[in-house]
């Protein structure tokens, strides 16, 4: 059996909300392995704030900044150990000058950012400077590309999270104005996919097993588990894809609704969010 150490369930307790007994129960049936304790908890029926991979940097900055022609952009996430050096003017400074490198030269992986100019020096090395001056562990934690017809960035939060959305028509004013709005819709409401087309059956077929589970836990009768697992999908869907989720400015609305509205043909292609775990 796996020693399931106080500190680990801590940190369930910390991801989740769950209580601290029910955190240790369910890591010591999922023999320890977090994701596993985390679906243990949701068949269980009980409600969790499961942190999300893009959750994952500790402190430093999240910029997000597209070119003049707003067909490309890029998310970059400087990385350092407290939030003293966060704030500090000069390693913001870098964090900016580096994005923008990023975007001008095409870089498509943190690997080839760190190895672009930056003044005399390659911007890897900039970080190595900054970490001998600072005296903290820098890096670059999280860096994403994307293309579109017209591609909105968006930063919030003092620098702690950055979104880009693209559509897949070309600049205008309006879709600026609209690709901001859901921007701030992403950055609220932290949606996984565009629509349910675009979420991968692994995690259909994991939320299907979690709805009935948790039927199952609470009595269900059998000849209705798979209709109520249908509906606890479909509300999965509405929730968490951008399209069906209500707007942040008017739940009147859906984001659908909302897009629809402007043009029948206007589509988001794709989004990105990277968060500071806060």
């Amino acid at each position: 059996m796996v020693e399931i150490t106080a500190s680990a369930v801590n940190k369930l307790r910390q991801q989740t909300g769950a209580g601290l007994m029910d955190c240790k129960k369910a890591l010591i049936e999922s023999e320890g392995d977090f994701e596993k304790a985390i679906d243990y908890l949701r068949k269980k029926g009980q409600k969790v704030s499961a942190l999300r991979s893009d959750r994952e940097a500790k402190e430093g900055v999240v910029l997000a900044v597209a070119n003049d022609a707003m067909d490309e952009g890029v998310i970059l996430n400087l990385s350092c150990e407290t939030d003293f050096v966060a704030k500090n003017e000069e390693f913001i400074s870098v964090a900016k000058k580096a994005a923008q490198i990023a975007l001008e030269n095409k870089a498509a992986s943190a690997e080839d950012l760190s190895s672009l100019s930056y003044d005399n020096i390659t911007i890897g090395e900039k970080i190595t400077e900054m970490v001998g001056k600072i005296g903290e562990k820098i890096e670059i934690r999280r860096f994403e590309r994307m293309k579109g017809g017209c591609v909105v960035p968006y930063i919030h939060s003092n620098n702690r999270l950055a979104v880009l959305v693209a559509f897949n028509q070309s600049k205008s004013d309006i879709l600026i104005n609209t690709g901001k709005d859901l921007a701030m819709q992403v950055a609220a409401m932290n949606p996984i996919a565009v629509d349910q087309n675009t979420i991968s059956q692994n995690v259909i077929d994991r939320e299907l097993d979690i709805a009935r589970e948790k039927a199952k836990a609470e009595g269900k009768p059998e000849a209705m588990i798979d209709k109520i697992a249908a509906g606890a999908l479909q509300k999965y869907f509405k929730e968490n894809t951008l399209l069906s989720q209500e707007f942040v400015k008017d739940n009147k609305k859906t984001i659908a609704d909302v897009l629809k509205a402007i043009d029948k043909d206007l589509k988001v292609s794709d989004f990105k969010r990277v968060s500071l775990s806060i």
